[in-house]
């Protein structure tokens, strides 16, 4: 049926007098109630104190946090000690922090995770010493154990990926858990120079500790000339998926394959942001050409909605490489991807019943 002034009279009807916030299919306009305020307006997202994902500030205790109330908390881990390459990243919370306008919808999720969960950014571990690993890794440990012990979902922000070794020892403290990891590399490496808990070996210690299950941890988009030494990885009976084997056509398999390897465990997913191909993501320090486009990695992170998880991360922005702050606007995409995951989760939805 063409065009008419009849169909013109019935555009004009509903929307000559409409805001931004007035919409017509319920499902958006759930969202929109969320967002906007009377008249149409919502927050500027380029006003205001930055937090992760323009989550709400939430100031914490010292002894007890007092975040019970949360469903996950956002934090940052301002450490790269442990690097083998680059350094930089300690400087990775306060990149996205800066990025603005990310979300607040997601639209191939269909939820606003800041808005339809209870979600606060409660800043930065703190750090008893800018020089010393071993410290910095005890005091990232007794950290997340608090937010673990108040019931809530800790999601970091690193720092290099030598984080997620004292974060797992917190969360998997009763249990071993599951990974699903995104990553250039496998990060199974032994003792360098005298030193084994760098960054490129967190998830060897990990399984080693007993708070890793290798046999529920798949590791994706795994590339690079130091293959030779993740022999770790296939011998304590994780799954491998090379970059080289991912195409658009076969994540569809790989999603299949990384949720039949987790189950329906607890499941914590690391993204290094290294995993995707320097053209997305210059800024980090351990480059390695022929990664993921953003694309492919935003299908892989939402092909787990429902997953159990129970944390997450992101790593290894580094964001003096990157002028343009392209690395550090895809790592806050992906940070929401996962937040937008954790709205699904049975951990949390058994938690609040929604």
């Amino acid at each position: 049926m063409a065009w008419s002034d009849e169909k013109l009279a019935k555009l004009q009807q509903t929307f000559a007098g409409a805001t931004g916030g007035d919409l017509q299919y319920p499902n958006f306009q759930r969202i929109a109630e969320k967002i906007f305020s009377e008249g149409g307006r919502r927050p500027a997202p380029f006003s205001g104190m930055p937090t992760l994902l323009d989550a709400p500030h939430r100031p914490i205790g010292d002894d007890e946090l007092g975040i019970s109330d949360l469903d996950v908390a956002l934090f940052g881990v301002p450490m790269d000690l442990g690097v083998t390459n680059r350094n930089g990243s300690r400087f990775g919370p306060r990149a996205l922090r800066s990025i603005e306008r990310i979300g607040p919808y997601n639209d191939a999720l269909d939820c606003a995770p800041v808005h339809e969960m209870a979600v606060a950014d409660i800043g930065d571990v703190p750090m008893q010493s800018r020089f010393d690993l071993a410290q910095s890794h005890a005091d990232i440990e007794t950290f997340t154990a608090k937010i673990v012990s108040e019931g809530v979902i800790p999601m970091a922000v690193g720092g290099d990926h030598s984080i997620s070794h004292p974060i797992l020892k917190a969360i998997g403290a009763n249990r071993p858990v599951g990974m699903i990891h995104i990553d250039a590399h496998c990060d199974t490496g032994g003792s360098y120079e005298g030193e084994k808990f760098h960054h490129g070996g967190p998830f060897r210690n990990a399984v080693l500790d007993g708070v890793l299950d290798p046999e529920r941890t798949i590791q994706i988009g795994i590339r690079g000339a130091a293959k030779y030494i993740w022999e770790f990885s296939e011998m304590s009976g994780m799954t491998v998926i090379e970059a080289a084997d991912i195409t658009e056509g076969v994540i569809p398999e790989i999603i299949r394959q990384a949720r039949a390897v987790i189950g329906e465990g607890p499941t914590y997913l690391s993204f290094d942001i290294d995993s995707l191909d320097p053209a997305y993501a210059p800024g980090t320090g351990t480059p390695e050409v022929g990664g993921l486009t953003t694309r492919e990695a935003m299908a892989l992170i939402r092909g787990m909605k429902g997953a159990n998880l129970v944390g997450g991360d992101i790593v290894e922005v580094a964001p003096a490489y990157d002028p343009t702050t392209n690395t550090a606007q895809n790592g806050a995409q992906m940070y929401f991807e996962i937040l937008s995951l954790m709205q699904f989760s049975p951990f949390r939805t058994s938690k609040t019943g929604t």
